[in-house]
């Protein structure tokens, strides 16, 4: 039913020193860093597992897992259709995705690539 996890999308109070621990300190990969509608969001690779992503906006302290469908519509009618409740849908630059409600404190969403230039476009650019 989920594909691949591509994201790991972390709440954050300061993402320009998240961005800075995380490849100073850790060895990530920076992928890109934006400030945009009054936020920022960074984003780093860190080898062959997924992006981590340090968004100002998210609410919380638990991380959402994000996991890649073909096709976003028939996902989430699946899960709805398995009893799972689908919560809001949301956009973001890689596509339109949609959150998973959970029984436990785990966080997770799907989401369909519809955008995978936007991505490509992303990489390298730093406004922090």
């Amino acid at each position: 039913m989920l594909g691949p996890l591509d994201f790991v999308y972390c709440p954050s109070r300061d993402a320009a020193a998240d961005l800075q621990h995380w490849t100073e300190r850790l060895g990530a990969e920076p992928v890109f860093a934006i400030e945009r509608f009054g936020t920022r969001v960074a984003c780093v690779e860190t080898g062959d597992g997924p992006a981590v992503l340090f968004a100002e906006h998210l609410h919380g302290d638990r991380p959402v897992l994000l996991y890649r469908v073909d096709d976003l519509d028939a996902a989430t009618a699946d899960l709805r259709g398995r009893g799972v409740e689908v919560g809001e849908q949301f956009e973001f630059p890689f596509g339109d995705g949609a959150e998973v409600v959970n029984p436990g404190p785990q966080r997770i969403a799907v989401y369909a690539r519809t955008r995978p230039e936007r991505g490509a476009s992303l990489r390298g650019r730093r406004d922090f």
